[in-house]
């Protein structure tokens, strides 16, 4: 059975499939609206979520299919003490193809070793995000039209940002890339990440700096300092405000930049950068939908369902 665990469960020949179809879906959305007729999606919500659990259940109606599910853990048997397996065998019962978001990071793997239907995993604690890698990626290539030869600043909290890891893991793939990892010391990118960089022989330089580099930048990749990841919260409220993006801050970019966010937001670009057109991070949202619509064709395909 295939899974999506983590993004580089996809070749790169893949991924171009999967934006091809989410355009062709954009170009043409009649074409799919029936494409899943009679099938059901599970959406299982450990953990809060907006964008990414109403884009999965948006994705799945607008190709004739059905949701199940919950959106939250209080909500499901696992507040009695159910285990991730039991969960994902019995939703086999009930649904052709499962989303899952965890706090625990690795459920979604421990699901998928057990289940009888595809898993999607959609967030697992600080670990791998692959669908919201897939949302960014279809931006990037709708944005700049290729992937190849980019300078990417990825700007905020990198240590505990599971969708920088997963994009830096997916553009290590392509030629050229350059990275530059924007971030307070105490939010550095992990080391692992740092070593995959390397491994790819890719540019890359670390700065606490924004403004520094700011004009070296085709795509600025902003992102929140999590509240929910710190058990301090005097160290979240030092870090929080590290980064703020203003218009003020965006006047020695390029004009071509695009910036990108995986939201939510909560300060860390200012509502003023909303009107600038290399603003993307509301395109990307709704590119969020369209990717996933394209995915869960491949995987009930695949799947023979």
């Amino acid at each position: 059975m295939r899974h999506l665990i983590d993004i580089l469960d996809l070749t790169t020949q893949e991924i171009d499939e999967l934006i091809e179809t989410a355009n062709d879906i954009i170009a043409h959305p009649a074409d799919y609206a029936h494409k899943c007729e009679g099938k059901k999606l599970a959406a299982l919500f450990f953990e809060p979520s907006t964008r990414t659990r109403l884009s999965f259940e948006a994705a799945m109606y607008e190709l004739g299919g059905h949701v199940i599910g919950f959106s939250d853990a209080g909500n499901s048997s696992s507040a009695k003490g159910e285990s991730v397996a039991d969960t994902i065998e019995m939703i086999g019962c009930y649904a052709d193809i499962a989303a899952m978001r965890h706090f625990k990071e690795g459920a979604p793997l421990v699901a998928a070793m057990r289940s009888d239907i595809p898993v999607i995993n959609a967030g697992d604690g600080g670990h791998n995000h692959p669908t919201q890698t897939l949302t960014d990626l279809l931006t990037i290539k709708r944005e700049k039209g290729h992937f190849d030869g980019l300078t990417v600043g990825f700007c905020g909290d990198l240590k505990f940002g599971r969708t920088v890891h997963s994009l830096i893991t997916a553009l290590s793939r392509y030629e050229n890339i350059k990275f530059i990892l924007i971030s307070p010391q105490e939010l550095k990118v992990p080391s692992y990440v740092k070593d995959l960089i390397k491994e790819k022989g890719l540019a890359y330089k670390q700065t606490t700096d924004r403004d520094s580099v700011m004009p070296e930048l085709d795509i600025l990749y902003m992102t929140r300092v999590q509240r929910e990841r710190f058990f301090n919260e005097e160290e979240y409220l030092r870090l929080k405000d590290s980064y703020i993006l203003t218009p003020e801050k965006l006047k020695t970019a390029k004009d071509t930049l695009s910036i990108l966010h995986p939201l939510p937001r909560v300060n860390e670009i200012a509502v003023a950068v909303d009107d600038d057109p290399r603003a993307c991070y509301f395109r990307q949202a709704l590119n969020g939908k369209f990717i996933r619509m394209a995915l869960i064709l491949k995987l009930l395909e695949e799947a023979g369902k």
